[in-house]
């Protein structure tokens, strides 16, 4: 067990800031008992914007050799092989994103940590991939988790008690404005309580022990909490089981969804013992062979551990309520290295920002979400491109664009596609009642909701009208105009090339007109060539959308691709 008071969040030794500035995505791995986690992140330099980029999991289960809490474990030479093929996956998804290996750090966690052989782990990863892992104490994780949650939730300036449930330990931490007030490291895990205990009653004793005797009550009594934060794998699975039904309908109907738009990625006491009673009562019907028809994939021998474990938490502090977050561990990390890159990071500066994030990710899947994130990644540059050109557009709407219009195109590009949850048809419409009527962007005035919602609403389809904008300013309308064509040309290209998420693009004016270069990446030497539009579907948009653009900007517009993309 580990505990601190009033730990201030300090940042590790420094990392190579040019490397990381060069490159703005940063990742990091979280070598956890039940599975290894990858999490890539596209930061802006600049001003700190902190987005999701890409996810990749693997269930290695290194908790299997944990059988023991009364002496270290050891970690067998099939989980240390199983931990190389998975660690040597991610090292090639890396490798085509060209990370510098200053922005990429490897973290472990308990199942190493309580290992009597982690120096062999240690050595082991180091001698066959060239990879530091850096082991972490309970201390640090907890510290960690709170960073990642500060990045999903505005509650910077909110007393917060963090619950993290791993596969070897659960993490508890008090937290405000940047700085853990207590913390503590309980060795209850939901894989080691699966492997120690076969029933239900000796699992719930052994938990009420652990959390008695260690003073962790009467600890976070002495704070007045202002809200209950939940943010690993295990709480969000039964977050996502208490919303899809589960413990209402267990059956072939679980995962229907009539309106996603009231999820509020929270549960209370009640739906958390109804979802206890559901799973236990399927074990027992079912002789502990439980069948998840996929609901809760590689957590389905172990959700019934982590659910009560949580539940004897519930009723032992005195929660009635939780949120849940997002963004846990892997973020964190990055988190950490991001505070060392941007002098004066300021953990509280992107509420907005993150709000958009949580936003897009609630409603949108992975590959929802990274072609979202191309699509900002493609505004970005269109707009940057435009912005610094030495003399005004030759157009009818040459405007200075500043910041502000920055941050409502991306919010714009991350959230144009969160109505396809509900289907294609009309889905851009559907992402506009989402933006507009869900007060769900923190920090916006409800005109710049407004705005960004109707940038989304005309992402496809009809072009805007005057009458759409009524009661703006002569200049807003042009600047929405601009945006607007700016987001349609991005949402092309990204439907025309799908293969654009790892690609370096620039946007160049010459006398001919503008273009937009897709290329590898900076080192290789390429051989461009315009891509040929080929008839109906994706390029007969994209003609469509290089005419508004033209319309607009009173020049061409071409693509120019690498010819291995083509």
């Amino acid at each position: 067990m580990e505990e601190k008071m009033l730990a201030s969040i300090s940042p590790p030794p420094a990392i190579a800031t040019s490397a990381a500035v060069r490159n703005n995505l940063f990742a990091a791995v979280d070598i956890g008992t039940n599975s290894f986690k990858l999490t890539i992140v596209r930061a802006e330099p600049s001003s700190g914007l902190f987005l999701a980029h890409d996810h990749l999991k693997e269930p290695v289960v290194l908790g299997l050799d944990t059988t023991s809490t009364s002496a270290p474990a050891t970690i067998s030479a099939a989980s240390i092989e199983r931990s190389l093929s998975a660690l040597h996956r991610f090292q090639k998804f890396l490798n085509s994103y060209q990370l510098p290996p200053s922005n990429l750090r490897l973290v472990a966690t308990s199942a190493v940590r309580e290992a009597s052989n982690k120096s062999q782990f240690i050595s082991s990863v180091r001698g066959t991939l060239n990879l530091d892992v850096e082991i972490i104490s309970g201390i640090q994780e907890a510290r960690l988790i709170y960073l990642g949650i500060l990045q999903f939730f505005p509650v910077f300036t909110s007393t917060v008690l963090i619950i993290d449930i791993g596969g070897g330990s659960t993490e508890f931490a008090v937290g405000l404005q940047g700085n853990i007030l207590f913390s503590k490291s309980l060795r209850l895990g939901h894989v080691t309580l699966t492997q120690e205990f076969t029933d239900i009653i000796s699992m719930r004793k052994h938990i009420q022990t652990e959390v008695q005797s260690c003073g962790l009550i009467e600890k976070i009594k002495n704070f007045k909490i202002d809200m209950v934060i939940g943010a690993s794998g295990t709480i969000k699975a039964i977050e996502k089981a208490v919303f899809k039904g589960y413990t209402r309908t267990v059956g072939e109907n679980v995962g229907l969804i009539e309106d996603f738009v009231k999820r509020e990625w929270k549960f209370n006491k009640e739906e958390l013992k109804s979802l206890v009673e559901s799973l236990c009562e399927e074990e027992k019907e079912m002789e502990g062979k439980v069948k998840r028809i996929g609901f809760f994939k590689d957590r389905e021998a172990f959700i019934s551990a982590g659910a009560i474990l949580l539940d004897e938490i519930f009723e032992m502090v005195g929660i009635d309520e939780m949120e849940v977050s997002g963004y846990a561990l892997g973020e964190g990390v990055i988190t950490e290295m991001l505070g060392q890159v941007l002098h004066g990071f300021d953990l509280n500066a992107n509420a907005r920002w993150r709000s958009v994030a949580k936003l897009s990710s609630r409603f949108n899947n992975k590959k929802r979400i990274q072609a979202a994130n191309v699509c900002a990644c493609i505004s970005r540059e269109i707009f940057e491109g435009l912005r610094k050109l030495n003399e005004p557009l030759d157009s009818d709407f040459s405007v200075a664009l500043d910041d502000k219009d920055l941050e409502y195109l991306e919010s714009a590009s991350l959230l144009h596609n969160i109505g396809l949850h509900a289907g294609k048809k009309g889905y851009h419409k559907h992402s506009y009642r989402i933006i507009v009527n869900g007060d769900q962007l923190y920090g916006y005035s409800e005109e710049e909701i407004k705005k960004i919602g109707l940038l989304v609403r005309y992402h496809r389809k009809k072009f805007p009208k005057s009458d759409d904008l009524e009661g703006s300013s002569k200049e807003a309308k042009k600047k929405f105009v601009i945006l607007c064509t700016i987001l349609r040309i991005s949402v092309a290209v990204q439907q025309s090339l799908q293969c654009l998420s790892n690609r370096i693009m620039k946007f160049k004016c010459e006398p001919e007109g503008f273009k937009l270069v897709v290329g590898e990446n900076e080192e290789r030497n390429q051989s461009f060539e315009t891509v040929s539009p080929l008839e109906g579907g994706a390029n007969a948009l994209m003609d469509k959308e290089l005419e508004h653009f033209r319309m607009v900007f009173k020049k061409n517009l071409s693509l120019v691709v690498a010819s291995s993309i083509s």
